[in-house]
């Protein structure tokens, strides 16, 4: 095991974490010098034969596309990715919002648990105020082996959704909301204190950490099938 890294003086591409995780390693795009980044995604495609970045600005896809030419990049999530295609996608993952606002967090929990190899299914702008959205889609959500939920303001959609499904349901606070918000610290308090069963709760905005644990949900749910 203390070999499954590579030196590149900056950094330590961590190439054997998919041996041992079933997840390769991702990059946190926010911060890297161009060279470093590049260098780090040309490592760890090398290894892993894909690369999957977060938080990614368009500069920082041209430095990585100049590198690797077949990247790929999503402004509005910010997700950064190398693949070689032919993947396949498996499972049901439901990943919803409360509002419009709620879905650049939305879209990189989704992106990020396709790109794991997980089955998405969106359902966007249901939130509480207009209840009735939400409910035309329970049959949807009934379907699914979890539910992500993405909400700011009150955060009251991943209460709602626990009261509705058999499944687990990540929360995902969003920091959109006015003053009182405190940037979604409302929101986190709210899905932490939810009375309804089955919600975990990841940090505000964390998109990519929801998409990482509904696929590990997903894939257990599809192995329990296939026994």
């Amino acid at each position: 095991m203390k070999d499954d890294f590579e030196e590149l003086k900056y950094a330590k591409p961590d190439t054997g974490r998919k041996e041992r995780t079933g997840f390769p390693e991702v990059v946190f795009c926010p911060g890297k010098k161009d060279a470093f980044l590049a260098g780090i995604f040309r490592t760890l495609y090398e290894k892993n034969g894909e690369v999957l970045g977060t938080r990614a600005s368009e500069h920082q896809f041209r430095i990585v596309q100049a590198e690797l030419p077949q990247a790929a990049y999503d402004a509005v999530s910010g997700i950064l990715t190398v693949e070689s295609g032919g993947k396949t996608q498996a499972g049901n993952i439901a990943v919803c919002t409360a509002g419009t606002a709620d879905i650049p967090v939305a879209e990189e929990a989704a992106r990020t648990a396709e790109f794991f190899g997980s089955k998405v299914v969106r359902v966007y702008d249901v939130g509480v105020s207009g209840i009735h959205r939400l409910l035309a889609q329970e049959s949807v959500l009934e379907e699914a082996n979890c539910v992500v939920a993405v909400a700011g303001m009150e955060g009251a959609l991943a209460s709602v959704i626990g009261g509705l499904v058999s499944v687990p349901v990540i929360a995902v606070p969003t920091s959109v909301g006015y003053g009182a918000s405190l940037g979604g610290l409302s929101a986190l308090l709210t899905m932490i204190n939810s009375c309804a069963n089955g919600i975990s709760v990841v940090n505000i905005d964390n998109g990519y950490g929801a998409g990482y644990i509904a696929t590990q949900i997903n894939r257990l749910a599809e192995k329990g099938k296939t026994k």
